[in-house]
């Protein structure tokens, strides 16, 4: 690799870290034995993992951190005094091609700065995919980060040829875009995200008729939305997520801690907000997912933030002691959901073995449920909680936290 190239990579790479949005989940199991190249379902040096626990790993890059827009929180803006650096499309496919062959990569995750206007950008991004599958067969997995004023016919490219697409909402609400990112409109986003959403329908149609239909972002979209760059509050986003899952079906939404910039503007924090605030966030967009919480539950108009001491689950069940304890030989599945400490497959698991026999602490225990945190909540043929206290839970459970810095890399 030439010092040219090394020097590109390095930026660029750098430059890609701020976007949460590159795991690898959900797309075609597919591999190389019948020819071509790569693979979605091999083990490497892995950053990211999937929800079945798999570790995958990713060449995450812009093609280019050059950009016409001036976003105030993107430390590739316009006004911005970053090095800049450009790809052309041929070095990723080089790059890509040669970090497979080394086991370093089992895919690609390529965004980009916009450059021009977006169709022109949106076709360079398109042309290494494109080029990756048919003139290389790569079997591996590619993420396309698209650009919502890029054309239909563009977009609609890039889902032939990646696995999953995605388009960043960045911001909650048009009023946080227009401060801090006037170039860039809500309503257009969703728009896109709504073609690509009917393309991914009509396609899953066609192939109920015919499997050997061509695929369009098998691995669905995904968005990102960055906290605490402005005064949002957490149930502001929770709800634009929740919006997003229901009428988009995307298959993530991923959270991004606002990381300060070198010559910021007067209209952004001048800290990072706690990490442990998109921590909780990921936890309760998991309870909307998974487990049938709504965002009214999660926050309230007291509280429209989550408790950064307590997971939001913890904290729901301390805000409706009434419900509790629950006896697990008897509640129904949507409120075992909501005991803490008990996840969807111990649930399912607590349901199957009380057909058979009354639910004991030493099942729980061989399931390997934290008892510590859901022995209060919890009524088992052998144990009866005490009185329920919101003081003796939060003295159980409550720990001092201690917050580390974005990026912060150890010594």
């Amino acid at each position: 690799m030439s010092m040219n190239l090394s020097a590109k990579l390095a930026i660029l790479a750098d430059a890609a870290k701020y976007d949460a949005s590159c795991a690898s989940s959900g797309t075609t199991r597919r591999n190389s034995r019948g020819g071509g190249i790569g693979s979605t379902i091999g083990t490497g040096i892995c950053h990211s993992y999937t929800p079945d626990g798999r570790c995958v790993s990713l060449l995450k890059i812009l093609l280019t951190n050059f950009c016409i827009y001036d976003c105030l929180y993107c430390v590739n803006r316009q006004s911005s005094s970053v090095q800049r650096a450009r790809f052309r499309p041929e070095e990723v496919v080089q790059i890509t091609l040669d970090f497979y062959r080394r086991n370093y990569i089992e895919g690609l995750f390529l965004s980009s700065g916009i450059i021009r206007n977006p169709d022109y950008t949106m076709e360079q991004v398109v042309r290494v995919a494109r080029t990756l599958r048919v003139d290389h067969q790569f079997r591996g997995y590619i993420h396309l980060k698209t650009i919502p004023e890029a054309s239909p016919e563009l977009i609609a490219e890039a889902g032939k040829w990646a696995d999953r697409i995605s388009i960043n909402v960045e911001l909650p609400t048009q009023n946080d875009l227009e401060a801090l990112a006037p170039q860039k409109n809500l309503a257009r986003i969703e728009t896109s995200m709504t073609t690509i959403k009917r393309r991914i329908e009509e396609t899953k149609a066609e192939r109920r008729e015919n499997p050997k239909s061509p695929v369009f972002a098998p691995a669905g979209q995904s968005t990102q939305m960055i906290v605490g760059a402005t005064p949002a509050n957490d149930a502001t986003i929770l709800q634009r997520a929740s919006s997003l899952y229901r009428r988009q079906q995307l298959r993530r939404v991923y959270y991004s801690a606002f990381s300060p910039i070198p010559d910021a503007s007067s209209k952004l924090p001048l800290n990072a907000p706690p990490l442990v605030r998109e921590h909780r966030l990921y936890q309760a967009d998991w309870l909307m997912r998974f487990y049938g919480f709504d965002v009214a539950e999660l926050t309230t108009r007291e509280e429209p933030n989550l408790p950064l001491n307590l997971d939001p689950k913890l904290a729901w069940a301390l805000r409706n002691r009434d419900r509790f304890p629950l006896d697990l030989n008897k509640a129904p599945r949507e409120m075992l959901l909501r005991v803490p400490g008990l996840g969807v497959r111990n649930v399912d698991r607590i349901i199957r073995i009380r057909r058979w026999h009354s639910i004991r602490l030493d099942d729980l225990t061989r399931l390997r449920v934290p008892l510590n945190k859901a022995m209060p909540f919890i009524i088992v043929a052998d144990h009866t909680p005490r009185l329920l206290e919101r003081e003796m839970v939060m003295s159980r459970f409550v720990k001092t936290q201690e917050q580390t810095e974005l990026f912060q890399i150890a010594a």
